[in-house]
């Protein structure tokens, strides 16, 4: 059975090149970039060179990126590290009722502190309202954090708004943009953005490094000490090759972007219309923004079936999809994110996350959409 990976929102598959460089690293230097003799002083070239070629890819200065073990401990330095900087300017902080979990927990732990956080509603598209956020700006708020792009629907915010209002306030500005990155045009310096999250995992880069980018003149209190790297920000060892990964991964995305974007636009097209061929427009939904979205994910309901049902029966068929759902004690529970956007019940409890990229083709779209109408005739025939 040939199989179908459709969660690319999870996780890519890492590039041939990007692999290639990791392995030079690996095989050829292992010295510390700590360290001030030859060997050391090689590490701490490449470390270097690939901080200078993601800065460029980035739109930043190379001394704005804080290298990371992924998205989850950037989103974590960015906000308990600007949180802790201002405290004395207050304990207030907004973010939206959809944000991932990287910035939810951090924020209830915040909450557990003694901090007041306030969780903006979305519409029924997942994109929130700017006037309701400038409601909730108070003299005590010191900072502002919400996702470039959700993970589950595709839904982009918007971001230079939130940001101008964030500067007119004095108000740090976060934005996870992990999902956002290979699919949106990110130039950090053009952005009114103090923070920003990105993760080499979701673009055929490595899993376990990521990067934040620090705004000059923004004070960060680190959160792991015992060392001087990263300019004090974040003490420990480099992961080398990670980072040279990171960076093929970002160089290779340069010269392909146009193109990897057509390319989701027509497989997203392609399923869409699929869809209604072999299932019938009257039987799915698509949850999310029709025209501020990610064009690599799509999130669909299909209400006669439930979520948990579809995603083992695509998986027997050797898809992989996903259901932008937590799974606790073997069963599925209902994603925050559609909960947040006051989706009907049925919406809630069998919608299905489909994400593409590179390595997918039209024949696997096809087959997908032939799948699905299969999988929901058969449930209907047993009914």
């Amino acid at each position: 059975m040939k199989r179908i990976y459709l969660d690319h929102a999870a996780s890519t598959p890492m590039h041939p090149l990007v692999a290639e460089a990791m392995m030079k690293v690996m095989t050829e230097q292992y010295g510390n970039a700590s360290s001030i003799h030859a060997f050391g002083r090689d590490a701490k070239r490449t470390v270097s060179g690939a901080r200078d070629v993601i800065a460029a890819s980035l739109g930043c200065f190379p001394d704005e990126l804080v290298f990371t073990g992924g998205g989850t401990e950037s989103d974590n330095l960015a906000i308990f590290g600007a949180v802790s900087a201002r405290e004395e300017r207050g304990r207030h902080i907004i973010t939206t009722a959809i944000e991932h979990h990287a910035v939810l927990h951090t924020c209830q732990e915040l909450e557990r502190q003694g901090y007041d956080v306030t969780y903006l509603p979305v519409d029924e598209y997942g994109r929130i309202r700017v006037e309701e956020l400038k409601d909730a700006i108070r003299p005590d708020t010191v900072l502002i954090t919400m996702m470039y792009a959700n993970n589950e629907v595709g839904t982009i915010q918007p971001i230079r708004e939130i940001g101008e209002l964030a500067r007119q306030h004095d108000i740090l500005f976060h934005t996870d943009a992990v999902q956002a990155l290979g699919t949106q045009e990110i130039s950090c310096k053009e952005l009114p953005v103090d923070l920003i999250s990105f993760s080499a995992h979701k673009i055929n880069g490595p899993q376990g490094v990521g990067a934040l980018y620090v705004r000059r003149g923004i004070v960060l209190e680190a959160r792991a000490h015992g060392g001087l790297q990263e300019r004090q920000r974040r003490a420990g060892t480099e992961n080398i090759a990670g980072i040279a990964g990171f960076a093929e991964a970002l160089k290779i995305l340069g010269e392909q972007a146009k193109a990897r974007r057509e390319h989701d636009l027509a497989l997203r097209s392609l399923l869409l219309e699929q869809l209604e061929l072999h299932v019938g427009a009257e039987h799915f939904h698509v949850n999310g923004h029709p025209e501020y979205t990610l064009p690599n994910i799509l999130n669909i309901s299909f209400p006669e079936v439930s979520t948990e049902t579809m995603l083992m029966n695509l998986d027997m068929e050797g898809i992989a999809v996903a259901s932008g759902s937590a799974c606790t004690s073997g069963s599925l529970e209902v994603s925050h994110v559609l909960k947040a956007m006051n989706l009907p019940e049925t919406f809630l409890h069998s919608a299905i996350r489909f994400s593409w990229g590179v390595g997918n083709t039209t024949e696997e779209i096809m087959i997908t959409a032939e799948k699905i109408g299969t999988i929901l005739g058969r449930l209907r025939n047993r009914a």
